[in-house]
C-alpha cells in the first residue's frame, strides 16, 4: 500500500496547519544555507512517495534519534485500503492523513472532483521501487510539475506577452507607468504570462496559476495593500518558479522519452549518443535541485518570498552543466544531421518517437535546445525582478548580483561556442587559402573571420572617345578578419590565391554609388594605404545595397563607445527619442559572422537600414552589434515605449555600476 500524488496533479498549496512530508530515505536531507525567510521543518524537507509498510519501518528506525514512533492510518468503513473522506464546503478540502510522532502529512482533495484546486490522493496496494533507483522528481512530488504543460508552450506565451509590453504605450493598468505603480488596489489579471497561458490550457485540465490565485494569498488580504509594482514583483518571482517546473517537465520528456528509448539507443553508437544528448541528464538534475530550493522558500513565506539569493547560490552549479552543454552545440548539430543522412534506422525511429503524445508531437531538436533557451530566459526573469525592486534596497543588491552572475554565465557560454567555431573556421580556411610567394600565419587565437564573399572589381578600359567610359570586370574574393583583409582569386577545388593583403588600420572606404556617372550598381572604392598615400585601390561593385553597406560597415567598424552612444542618445534632454527601435518577433540564427543571432523579445537600437530589407542594430541588453533581416523584427512605434525601454536598460546598468560591476 502506498500514498502518492498523481503525476498529472495540478499545482497544490497546503492550507494553513498542514505540514509537508518528512524525508524517510537513506540519504541525509540536503541543507542549504541561504539568506531570506527561514525554511519549513528540517531545512526544507523533501516530499516523496512511500509505501505504508516502508513508512512504518522507517519510523521505527528513528528510535536511534531518541524518538518513539507511532503510526495511524485513517480508513473508511471496514476497508483497510480506502481513504476516509470527510465532507467539506466552500474552499475547504478533504485529506488523507498519516500521523506519526506529531507529524501530519496531508494531501488535499477536491470535493468536486473537477479541475478547480486540489488533486485527489489515493491508496493502492502496489510495491514501491527501491529508493536508490528513483529520480529526484520521483522522490519529491513537485507541486508545479504539470505533465500537460511543456516549456516550449510556456516560452511562446511568455515571449508573446513581452512583445506586447515592449510595444505598448505606458498609459494603462498593465504597464510600467510610474503613476500606475503606486498605491494599493484590487488583484489584477495579466500580471504574468501565466494568466493567458492558463486560459489557453484550462480545457485540458491544467492549472498554471498566478501568485495572486494561491488560496493563502487571496485569504490573507495582502492583495488589497500591495501597490501594482509590488504585485508585479511577486508575480515575476512566482513566474521564475513555475517556469522552472515547466522546464524540468520538458527535460524529463527529453531524458525519459528520447534518451531513455531502448529502440533509439540500439541504433546509436555510444559516441553518437553522447554527442547528441550531451549532459542533458545532469542539466535536469541540477534544475530539480534548484526547483526544490525555490519551492521550499515559497512554502516558508508565500506572501513575502525571495528567489534571487537562491539563483545566485545555484549559479556555480549552472556553470558546471550549462557551459559544457552549450559548448557541445556544434557537435550536437553535426551529429544530428549526420545521423539523419547516414543512419538508415534513425529517421524512422525518431519520427515514431516524435509522434507520441508524451512530447506533444514536438521534434527532438526543440528539446535539445532548451538549455540554451532557459539560461537566457532565466537571466531575463531575474532582470524583470530587478526592474521592479525598490532602488537602493538590499533586495536590489541581491537581484543585481544574481543578474550579473547569470549575465556572466551567458556571455561565457556564448564566448565558448564562438571561440570553438572561430578556431575551426580558421583551420578550415588555412587549408584553402594560399599566399603567392609569402608566408602568412593565418591561424591565431586573436584572429577571427568577420565577413567573406565575392565582389566584382571594375577597371577602366581605353576608349575611342573619352566621353564613353568603359569598364572591365572580374571577380575578386574578400576574406575580412578582425585584424586584416585578404584579396584573392578563386582557383580550382575551392581554393583561393591571395594577391594582396593589408592590415585593418590601412583600409579606407568610400561609398561612390551616388557620385559616379555612367556606372550602374552598388559601387564603393577600397583603398589600401601606405602612410598617407594609397598603395592599392579597387573599385568594387556589390549585388545589393545591403551587401555594399555591410562591407563598408565591416571595414570601418564603430567602436564600443560609439555603440553605447547609439543606445544612450535615444533619450535626450527634451524627452524625445529619434533613434528607432525594433524588437525581434521571430528567432533568427546568424548565417554570416557580421550578423546578429536574435531571440524573441530582443530590442535593437537601429544604426542603418537598407532598401532591400536589412538593418544594422545594437542590442540594448548587451551592446552587441550586427545585421539582421527586417522580416524578423518589428518597429516599436510608440515614443513612450521606446523611452521606457531605454529607462529600463539604464536602470539595469546603473544597478550593476553601484556594485562595482561594469555595465552591460
Amino acid at each position: 500500500m502506498r500514498v502518492y500524488q498523481r503525476e498529472e496533479a495540478h499545482g497544490v498549496f497546503f492550507e494553513p496547519g498542514q505540514v509537508a512530508e518528512q524525508p524517510l530515505g537513506t540519504e541525509e536531507p540536503r541543507s542549504l544555507e541561504l539568506s531570506g525567510p527561514s525554511r519549513v521543518g528540517l531545512e526544507g524537507p523533501e516530499r516523496r512517495r512511500f509505501s505504508a509498510s516502508e513508512l512504518m519501518t522507517r519510523l521505527h528506525s528513528s528510535l536511534r534519534l531518541g524518538r518513539n514512533s507511532a503510526a495511524r492510518t485513517l480508513t473508511q468503513g471496514s476497508g483497510t485500503g480506502a481513504p476516509r473522506e470527510g465532507k467539506a464546503s466552500g474552499r475547504e478540502s478533504r485529506s488523507v492523513e498519516i500521523r506519526a510522532d506529531s507529524v501530519a502529512m496531508a494531501a488535499p482533495v477536491d470535493p468536486s472532483g473537477g479541475h478547480g484546486s486540489w488533486p485527489e490522493s489515493r491508496l493502492e496496494s502496489q510495491e514501491e521501487p527501491a529508493l536508490g533507483s528513483r529520480s529526484a522528481s520521483e522522490r519529491r512530488q513537485s507541486r508545479f510539475l504539470l505533465n500537460s504543460v511543456l516549456y516550449q508552450e510556456y516560452s511562446d506565451v511568455a515571449s508573446a506577452r513581452e512583445l506586447r509590453r515592449q510595444q505598448r504605450e505606458e498609459e494603462g493598468p498593465g504597464d510600467e507607468a510610474e503613476g500606475a505603480e503606486e498605491g494599493p488596489g484590487p488583484p489584477r489579471a495579466n500580471l504574468s504570462p501565466s494568466s493567458s497561458f492558463r486560459a489557453q490550457r484550462s480545457a485540458r485540465g491544467s492549472t498554471f496559476s498566478l501568485w495572486q490565485d494561491i488560496p493563502d494569498v487571496r485569504g490573507s488580504g495582502v492583495l488589497a495593500t500591495l501597490s501594482l509594482r509590488d504585485c508585479k514583483l511577486q508575480e515575476a518571482k512566482f513566474e521564475l518558479i513555475t517556469s522552472e517546473a515547466s522546464y524540468i517537465h520538458s527535460l524529463s520528456v527529453a531524458v525519459d522519452h528520447f534518451l531513455g528509448s531502448t529502440e533509439l539507443s540500439e541504433c546509436l553508437g555510444a559516441q553518437d549518443k553522447q554527442w547528441l544528448f550531451s549532459k542533458l541528464p545532469e542539466v535536469k538534475s541540477t534544475s530539480e535541485r534548484f526547483l526544490q530550493d525555490l519551492e521550499q522558500r515559497l512554502e516558508a513565506d508565500v506572501l513575502r518570498f525571495s528567489v534571487c539569493d537562491i539563483v545566485l547560490h545555484h549559479c556555480p552549479a549552472f556553470r558546471r552543466v550549462y557551459l559544457p552543454y552549450v559548448t557541445n552545440q556544434a557537435y550536437q548539430e553535426r551529429t544530428y544531421q549526420r545521423l539523419l543522412l547516414e543512419n538508415p534506422k534513425f529517421p524512422g525511429i525518431l519520427a515514431r518517437l516524435e509522434e507520441s503524445p508524451v512530447c506533444q508531437r514536438l521534434p527532438l531538436t526543440s528539446f535539445l535546445i532548451l538549455p540554451f533557451q532557459r539560461i537566457t530566459r532565466l537571466k531575463m526573469l531575474v532582470e524583470n525582478i530587478l526592474k521592479r525592486t525598490a532602488q537602493g534596497s538590499e533586495d536590489e543588491d541581491m537581484a543585481t548580483k544574481a543578474f550579473n552572475a547569470l549575465k556572466e554565465l551567458v556571455q561565457e557560454c556564448n564566448a565558448s561556442v564562438q571561440s570553438m567555431k572561430r578556431t575551426e573556421e580558421l583551420i578550415h580556411l588555412s587549408k584553402k587559402i594560399h599566399f603567392e610567394g609569402k608566408i602568412f600565419p593565418l591561424i591565431s587565437q586573436a584572429r577571427w573571420l568577420v565577413r567573406h564573399g565575392e565582389l566584382v572589381e571594375l577597371a577602366p578600359l581605353p576608349a575611342v572617345s573619352p566621353a564613353k567610359l568603359k569598364l572591365s570586370s572580374k571577380s575578386v574574393y574578400l576574406h575580412l578578419f578582425n585584424d586584416c583583409l585578404l584579396l584573392s582569386r578563386r582557383k580550382e577545388l575551392g581554393k583561393f590565391a591571395v594577391f594582396v593583403h593589408a592590415k585593418m588600420a590601412e583600409l579606407q572606404v568610400k561609398d561612390l554609388s551616388l557620385k559616379l556617372q555612367g556606372i550602374s550598381g552598388h559601387v564603393f572604392l577600397l583603398q589600401l594605404l601606405h602612410g598617407q598615400h594609397a598603395k592599392h585601390q579597387f573599385l568594387l561593385r556589390a549585388q545589393t545595397e545591403s551587401e555594399k553597406q555591410r562591407w563598408i560597415s565591416a571595414m570601418c567598424p564603430s567602436s564600443p563607445q560609439e555603440d553605447k552612444e547609439v543606445i544612450s542618445e535615444g533619450e535626450v534632454s527634451l524627452g524625445l527619442s529619434d533613434r528607432p527601435q525594433v524588437q525581434c518577433v521571430r528567432t533568427y540564427k546568424a548565417l554570416q559572422p557580421d550578423e546578429l543571432t536574435l531571440e524573441k523579445t530582443d530590442i535593437l537600437a537601429v544604426r542603418t537600414r537598407t532598401s532591400d530589407g536589412w538593418l544594422e542594430g545594437v542590442r540594448l541588453a548587451d551592446g552587441e552589434k550586427g545585421w539582421v533581416p527586417q522580416a524578423y523584427v518589428e518597429e516599436i512605434s510608440s515614443l513612450s515605449a521606446r523611452l521606457r525601454n531605454l529607462r529600463e536598460n539604464k536602470r539595469i546598468t546603473s544597478a550593476a555600476s553601484k556594485l562595482g560591476e561594469p555595465p552591460a
